[in-house]
């Protein structure tokens, strides 16, 4: 990492920052919870839920000019629970505050993303007219990015102001068949997707045949809206491997998915929403991604994420620059600022995901040295071996299962 120029004030904000404790030891307790021991597919998958394709050629009638150097600000729209928050004031984030002390720039950080679709959604018709939504940056997994990259939605990187992020991505996030040049995508955080159960309103769930079946269950449950999280373990509970399946494979899921929805077995589908209701204990067992269990287990050590029979699907959220945002050198600025390993490692050290960046574990040392040997934020070779992922689709073969996902969902 190249040493930055910092003012007096802006050092102060950094080491302020360092000095913050991890979530561990603020709110102790989480990762003993968690009955972790993947298995399933491999690394070279993470990242690799889109497919090859070419950007949409409608991009270039949409041209945005850049006004960053004469507006120094930056809109930012992510996941709930994505970014480190100050113990003592929950609006301020230290890794936010020291870039912004470092660079001059405001950033407007909204944490408005719950769903995939639902928010693609919203945006999708002022994109496709080349009207502004007013951010800057977005956050969706990565078959969605696959989706919105199709459409000709995101500005390209220039790789002139992305030094951080070519120098430290990790290389098994560099293969990624929907972005080979980097030129669309910087991951933001990867993470597994397993089971998480609130021990003191159940016992331990250990398969999804379980968590669909079990009588004790009925009505406690949750799965994501998330097409490729739910029906990933879905289909390996058929035995089957959620990266390389038959459309009879997926039926078979699907039918599986539906039973539990018609017996009254799922209380709902959710997007992030469903950990306030784990937490409370309404909801009693959810298929969950691990950064947010292990977050939950911090404040309770009853909640535990188990890694189901079927094994760990992985999977990677990436940040896009929309093709109206008026900042986007500014935006630059700000992701390649998270790919500082420094910086990069305070922000694992809170969201407690698989971290994106060569070189935080060794700086995860310095802030809490238990997380840095923690496989679900820095998985080794044997853990990445044995986990899933979501296969990659096409156009027409997303369309197809998402509707018939859907129409299980009931929308």
């Amino acid at each position: 990492m190249r040493a930055r120029s910092l003012s007096t004030p802006a050092r102060a904000l950094l080491a302020a920052a360092q000095a913050t404790p991890s979530r561990r030891r603020l709110l102790k307790g989480a990762l003993a919870g968690g009955a972790i021991a993947a298995t399933g597919a491999a690394m070279a998958a993470c990242g690799t839920r889109g497919v090859p394709g070419t950007v949409a050629t409608s991009a270039a009638a949409c041209v945005t000019p850049d006004v960053s150097a004469t507006e120094r600000t930056v809109a930012f729209s992510n996941w709930t629970q994505y970014l480190d928050v100050d113990e003592n004031d929950s609006s301020r984030h230290p890794t936010l505050a020291a870039f912004q002390a470092k660079t001059g720039l405001k950033v407007s950080y909204t944490e408005d993303i719950n769903d995939n679709n639902e928010f693609f959604g919203k945006i999708r018709t002022q994109l496709a007219g080349c009207q502004t939504i007013d951010r800057d940056i977005v956050v969706f997994s990565d078959w969605m990015v696959n989706k919105f990259l199709r459409h000709g939605f995101a500005q390209p990187l220039d790789a002139a102001k992305m030094g951080n992020y070519h120098r430290n991505l990790l290389p098994s996030l560099k293969a990624r068949p929907y972005d080979t040049e980097l030129r669309y995508a910087v991951p933001w955080q990867s993470g597994l997707t397993g089971i998480a159960v609130n021990t003191r309103v159940a016992k331990e769930v250990r398969s999804m045949d379980e968590l669909l079946t079990r009588p004790d269950l009925k009505g406690r449950v949750t799965v994501p809206m998330e097409m490729p999280d739910t029906m990933g373990l879905l289909i390996a509970s058929l035995g089957k491997n959620p990266a390389d399946f038959t459309p009879e494979d997926f039926d078979a899921a699907l039918e599986k998915l539906r039973k539990a929805v018609e017996s009254g077995q799922i209380r709902r589908f959710t997007g992030n929403e469903y950990v306030q209701d784990l937490a409370k204990g309404d909801v009693a067992a959810a298929v969950a991604w691990s950064g947010d269990a292990i977050q939950l287990g911090f404040n309770d050590e009853k909640i535990k994420f188990v890694t189901p029979e079927e094994g760990l699907l992985i999977w990677s959220d990436a940040a896009v620059i929309p093709v109206t945002a008026k900042h986007a050198g500014n935006a630059m600025t700000l992701l390649d600022h998270y790919y500082d390993p420094k910086v990069a490692a305070e922000l694992a050290a809170w969201v407690n995901y698989v971290c994106p960046v060569a070189g935080a574990q060794e700086e995860m040392v310095k802030i809490d040295p238990e997380l840095a040997e923690s496989k679900l934020i820095f998985p080794d070779a044997a853990m990445l071996a044995n986990v899933k992922a979501f296969a990659p689709l096409s156009e027409s073969e997303e369309r197809e299962y998402q509707a018939k996902f859907s129409a299980v969902m009931g929308v």
